[in-house]
């Protein structure tokens, strides 16, 4: 089958298959007078230390000094360096310069009842690789457990996992709440919120036309044990949407996995909010949407 001439084919790697690892906002260089990381590179080669669990994965790849590598920042920056030196704990990078991508039009935040850790940290990968802007954990009425306190700390690993996995220059927001009357307050500046739950009759299917649409879609994603009537008049009487995930009973991570995938795919389709030809790489002047989360 031939493609329209305008029609880039999608499975390109903009990366150029650069190995990519992770460096904390607060360890980078100065970025300028104006604090803004957006396309520059700093006036003098800068040397970034990495260590720990980011020094064993350049070890793992083998990379020697003279080659390149890519550093994330979680919060949109991508800086070009070469290795300088690799050793048994740490390795040294020569930081050349960076650029900036700015946040997609289409932001999805899933808030997440309290589920086992084991599950919780292979969603908190998944949504690092689809593109999710946050991951709202809460406690629910009919949560397994409750909520260890460092719960959102927790999963920075498994998030720069997924990021780095696929490039992904924006980690999600992370907060936990211990009700689902955090989640409410805190969705009401959100532009969508969606209900998906599956035992509800004469709701529409969560589909294109309502995922991956431009602004900030908040989705409430139930404990294995189900909401409570208590949380789920509260959803409704916030004016949270009911959708239908299909006729099956999902785990809560499953279907916040299917939430995100749909939302990324939906924004990705052409004429979607951040859709994109292959050929086309984000720049430092591209236009996303611009601020914190609700």
């Amino acid at each position: 089958m031939r493609r329209n001439a305008d029609e880039a084919p999608r499975d390109v790697d903009i990366f150029d298959g650069v190995p990519r690892f992770y460096l904390a906002p607060e360890c980078w260089p100065a970025a300028g007078p104006d604090g803004e990381a957006a396309a520059g590179a700093p006036p003098d080669v800068a040397e970034i230390l990495l260590d720990g669990q980011e020094a064993v994965h350049l070890r793992v790849l083998r990379l020697e000094p003279g080659e390149a590598a890519l550093l994330l920042d979680g919060k949109g920056r991508i800086g070009r360096c070469r290795v300088l030196a690799v050793g048994r704990r740490e390795a040294r990078l020569a930081l050349l310069g960076w650029s900036f991508v700015p946040q997609p039009k289409s932001r999805a935040v899933m808030a997440l009842a309290l589920s086992k850790a084991v599950r919780r940290g292979f969603f908190m990968e998944k949504a690092a690789e689809l593109g999710a802007s946050g991951v709202w954990l809460w406690q629910g009425d009919h949560s397994q457990g409750r909520f260890p306190e460092n719960a959102a700390a927790a999963s920075l690993g498994q998030l720069v996992a997924g990021a780095k996995q696929c490039g992904n220059p924006w980690l999600p927001e992370v907060r936990a709440f211990d009700d689902i009357g955090g989640v409410i307050a805190q969705a009401a500046g959100a532009d969508f919120r969606l209900l998906p739950w599956e035992r509800q009759e004469g709701v529409p299917m969560l589909e294109p036309g309502m995922a991956g649409r431009a602004g900030v879609t908040v989705y409430v994603i139930g404990p294995e044990g189900g909401f409570s009537p208590r949380e789920l008049a509260a959803l409704r009487e916030a004016a949270f949407t009911p959708v239908s995930l299909g006729a099956r009973i999902l785990r809560c991570e499953t279907a916040a996995a299917l939430c995100l995938g749909l939302h990324w795919w939906a924004s990705q389709l052409p004429g979607g909010p951040d859709y994109r030809p292959a050929t086309e790489t984000p720049g430092p002047h591209d236009t996303g949407t611009e601020g914190p989360l609700p």
